[in-house]
């Protein structure tokens, strides 16, 4: 290492107290964080591209400074869903240091990882206080028994009001109308549900039939829309 002459020319002085970094909660206990595998944690994060026109929410278990699960879930850009396929090979298996250092094909995913990255080294994980963390696995809970993301989608104008096209429950077929032409209700298909029963060869108007479910007052409504058509 080297030194300059100001520095050579110093007479030394002892170090004081060194009581190291102030510990941070990670799976109910309390951590002098100093090398990368002295992290562990599930937490979540958001990310955006640099037009911001996409974004990503990425989910990472980490044990002992390596990424065990990531679950990645885009929305607004068809080139990040390819781009999340190849992160969700990535990820895994990488320490946080890598994963932050490393291309993750899109920009959103890059800055959910960079997100993710401070929340776990400062302790602020979803599992902080839980003691032995999450097994790995538990990324996958956010997605419900469909395993698919919660998506919502609504549409609104001045002139024609709201239109809901997909809540959490699923695709939207109908909203319900009162007497005051205000929603107060919709008919959904949860298309987690569509999808498994056809998978297990189910008819298909029967499948559709038995993945359909109503929401709030939608048997009063006075008036029922196709959203995506009326």
């Amino acid at each position: 290492m080297e030194y300059s002459t100001a520095v050579e020319n110093m007479c030394p002085i002892h170090k004081g107290p060194n009581h190291g970094p102030a510990p941070i909660p990670e799976e109910g206990k309390w951590v002098q964080s100093k090398e990368i595998k002295d992290v562990s944690g599930l937490t979540h994060g958001i990310g955006w591209c640099a037009p911001q026109q996409g974004a990503c929410k990425l989910t990472l278990n980490i044990k002992e400074g390596i990424i065990q699960e990531a679950l990645v879930e885009t929305l607004g850009c068809s080139g990040m869903t390819h781009s999340a396929a190849m992160a969700s090979e990535i990820l895994p298996g990488k320490t946080i240091l890598e994963a932050l250092n490393t291309d993750l094909v899109c920009d959103a995913i890059n800055t959910a990882m960079r997100e993710l990255f401070l929340q776990i080294v400062y302790g602020r994980s979803q599992t902080a206080f839980s003691e032995g963390g999450l097994p790995i696995g538990a990324g996958l809970d956010d997605l419900g028994k469909g395993l698919r993301s919660q998506v919502g989608t609504t549409y609104g104008t001045v002139a024609k009001g709201c239109r809901y096209l997909e809540l959490a429950e699923g695709y939207i077929m109908k909203c319900g109308v009162d007497k005051n032409d205000e929603i107060c209700g919709y008919e959904y298909v949860n298309l987690g549900k569509l999808c498994d029963f056809l998978k297990d060869g189910v008819d298909a108007a029967e499948a559709v039939k038995k993945a359909t479910g109503k929401y709030g007052q939608y048997d009063s409504a006075v008036k029922y829309i196709d959203p995506r058509r009326q």
